[in-house]
């Protein structure tokens, strides 16, 4: 595969787009401004992509089957580092949270 499959980069650039707004799943994140926390730890920022994309699914043909979820465990670990008091449910597994790279 040369690139990303259209589906994959619309996904990934929508929820940059909520993200950067502050309206990444507003069910769980509306009462909290997460940006200034998120924007001001690189750690952060890349963890969240981190979980967004390990919890994306693609099919064989490249379409994204479950955007939802995904921008979902990453509003879970928002909220999780934003309030302390917050528990994903269910818990983080350790391949939602495993960043890739060198």
């Amino acid at each position: 595969m040369e690139h990303l499959p259209i589906d994959v980069r619309a996904a990934i650039r929508f929820f940059a787009f909520y993200l950067a707004n502050g309206t990444v799943d507003l069910d769980i994140l509306d009462d909290i401004d997460y940006r200034p926390s998120l924007m001001g730890s690189g750690s952060a920022l890349e963890m969240v992509f981190a979980v967004f994309t390990n919890v994306l699914q693609v099919d064989e043909d490249g379409k994204v089957m479950n955007e939802g979820d995904a921008q979902y465990r990453a509003a879970q670990w928002i909220r999780a580092y934003c309030d302390p008091g917050f528990e994903a449910d269910p818990p983080f597994e350790a391949w939602e949270t495993e960043l890739h790279g060198p």
